[in-house]
């Protein structure tokens, strides 16, 4: 497992914690420390989202534990009865992910039974944490989702082109092909998830002008286009070796399989500007997707068992479809990257 910068911030942030906690006078600082691993996020946004909603659901939470406590001591099944209406509370009020914490302080609280002084301690104690983490994560590696998402498309693309490229032609160890196939899925979970990190980075914190709205466009249709080549995986693995095929059908699906991952690799390289402008066309790959459905759809009969192959067939039609739009929006991203500088 690699070492990475929300790791050392977590610790870093505990460190912080702990210390301003021993600078107050805290008699339990470990609470603070609690707070901050809980209130590390992996973007600014969200940690600042998440600093505003453990703001309210705290403060509620110490409010109604202190007057729970006053009223009824710190009874086991009390405390587990006012859980559950914090739980409930928070529920309503869409703040999901602080009902950890929040119970934290609750209990933490529920302890004073009616120290207003001891509560409001333990209430501190949980802000420290809190506020520790939120300034670490700004000042130290603040998280940059744009970059994660670039850096881990081009993992993605090289570990799908590497199945798409020997899908047809079989030459993967099953274990192997099964073994890349899941890390696959596992990482495009992730992908999906980064793409959410910068949608939220640009729409909520800074202003979304016309240059980073286009930019979401062109990394949404990145992750679209990869999402269309598992799918060609997913109807392979499903379709194409249960269908009648002939060798010569074989070695057309797994050439226009190789046209297209080339493609994809082009577009790519041209969105990250490391391609020459004469080399940049992929207009022959768009041509060969038309004639390459329209021949298969020819060679199969349907009262046999080729009438899987359209299927495929269709799936690879929409892969290159996706790569041919995201080279035109490649195109309208340099055009007003120049005109722009």
């Amino acid at each position: 497992m690699a070492l990475g910068p929300r790791v050392l911030k977590t610790g870093i942030a505990v460190a912080m914690a702990l210390y301003i906690s021993m600078f107050l006078g805290f008699q339990t600082p470990v609470i603070a420390a609690v707070a901050a691993i809980f209130a590390m996020q992996p973007s600014i946004y969200r940690s600042w989202r998440y600093f505003l909603d453990q703001l309210q659901t705290n403060t509620l939470g110490a409010a109604i534990a202190l007057l729970v406590g006053m009223a009824f001591a710190n009874d086991p099944l009390i405390i587990g009865l006012t859980c559950i209406i914090v739980i409930m509370i928070c529920l309503k009020m869409k703040m999901e992910e602080t009902i950890g914490l929040t119970l934290v302080t609750v209990i933490a609280v529920m302890e004073a039974s009616g120290q207003w002084d001891f509560a409001l301690s333990r209430f501190l104690h949980t802000l420290v944490g809190i506020g520790s983490a939120f300034v670490i994560n700004i000042l130290f590696f603040p998280p940059k989702p744009n970059v994660q998402f670039l850096k881990q498309i081009d993992a993605v693309f090289n570990r799908m082109s590497l199945l798409l490229r020997t899908a047809i032609s079989d030459e993967m160890k099953e274990s192997s092909f099964r073994s890349e196939y899941q890390a696959l899925e596992t990482e495009m979970l992730s992908l999906h998830d980064k793409f959410k990190l910068f949608e939220e980075e640009i729409k909520k914190i800074k202003r979304a002008k016309y240059r980073r709205s286009r930019q979401i466009v062109v990394y949404k249709q990145m992750l679209n286009t990869l999402q269309k080549g598992l799918e060609v995986l997913e109807t392979i693995d499903n379709h194409y070796f249960q269908s009648t095929r002939t060798p010569e059908i074989n070695e057309a699906f797994d050439r226009h399989l190789e046209l297209l991952e080339k493609a994809h690799e082009l577009v790519l390289l041209k969105l990250d500007d490391k391609m020459k402008p004469e080399l940049e066309s992929i207009e022959q790959m768009e041509i060969e997707n038309e004639k390459f459905l329209q021949t298969v759809m020819q060679e199969i009969h349907f009262d046999d068992g080729s009438r899987r192959l359209s299927i495929v067939a269709a799936a690879c039609y929409e892969y290159g479809y996706q790569i041919a739009r995201l080279d035109r929006l490649a195109g309208h991203a340099d055009i007003e990257e120049k005109s722009s500088s």
